[in-house]
């Protein structure tokens, strides 16, 4: 099972949190031997760097995205609108 999370300042190591639900799911105790494979994650630069190949202007780009974002939420203002 694959998580995402953010190592936490204990003493002066760092360490991770099992989420209760993956505990519980993989019944993991405190005397289980577990592996745990580091890989740091950059989402913003693996998205933008996909796009190299892409014949898009990227501010055309942002511009599509940011107005996508706006006509949800006017959908979501006018379904609480309609619900109060």
């Amino acid at each position: 099972m694959k998580i995402i999370t953010k190592p936490k300042q204990w003493g002066n190591s760092l360490g991770i949190i099992l989420p209760k639900e993956m505990v519980r799911r993989e019944s993991i105790t405190k005397e289980t031997e577990i592996t745990v494979e580091i890989e740091k994650g950059n989402p913003i630069k693996e998205i933008f760097g996909s796009l190299k190949g892409w014949k898009i202007n990227a501010q055309k780009f942002k511009d599509e995205l940011r107005k996508e974002e706006f006509q949800l939420e006017k959908r979501k203002w006018k379904h609480l609108k309609r619900s109060s």
